[in-house]
């Protein structure tokens, strides 16, 4: 995992599970942020007044709406939108963990640092599979990244793969919810859709 993303996860351990996100947003309804997005090196570039700047807006909406950005090569710079700059440190758990939540499906391991009263966040093209799985770890997530170039463990039969999956997600299950107690939901779901599989 790359240094200042661990040094971050560190500061802010541990990090939010999606129940949380969700009890946050419950209450929260209508937290919003600015967003920037700046080549990596062009600190010229930082206007809050650019084309790739996204005001008072919800994070996980505009991450979806701008995700090119991201692939691209652009780092993602988020400000309190509420103009006090000081208050942001606050929020830092909760973006981390919309973020990634909002990037498991892709299976994307991401950077994240703080400069300017930001929270800059950038996709980590360096990681490997190991990386990827300390990353989302760290999360409460399952990462069970796919690397077709190295022997995974994970059975070719397809119903064999879908037994040692399945029993990977009950064993992590289970050490999250030592871990976490009543934090974590099976399957890190969000409350809403746990109520509709019941």
């Amino acid at each position: 995992m790359d240094q200042l993303t661990r040094i971050l996860v560190e500061k802010y351990s541990p990090m939010w599970t999606n129940k949380q996100v969700w009890e946050y947003e419950q209450i929260h309804e209508e937290i919003k942020f600015d967003v920037l997005y700046v080549k990596p090196g062009n600190k010229e570039e930082i206007s809050w007044k650019s084309k790739r700047a996204y005001q008072d807006n919800k994070i996980r909406e505009i991450i979806i709406g701008t995700f090119e950005y991201l692939i691209d090569g652009y780092e993602l710079w988020i400000k309190n939108s509420k103009g006090n700059q000081s208050e942001l440190g606050k929020f830092i758990p909760y973006l981390m963990a919309v973020i990634v939540d909002t990037m498991i499906d892709e299976e994307i391991c991401l950077k994240f640092r703080e400069e300017n009263n930001c929270l800059i966040v950038s996709i980590d093209s360096q990681a490997d599979i190991i990386d990827c799985k300390e990353f989302f770890a760290e999360f409460y997530h399952l990462a069970t990244g796919f690397n077709y170039n190295v022997n995974t463990g994970i059975p070719d039969d397809e119903t064999e793969a879908e037994i040692y999956l399945t029993r990977l997600q009950e064993e992590f299950d289970e050490n999250m919810k030592a871990k976490l107690g009543e934090k974590y939901l099976p399957g890190n779901k969000d409350p809403d859709s746990i109520n509709i599989d019941q």
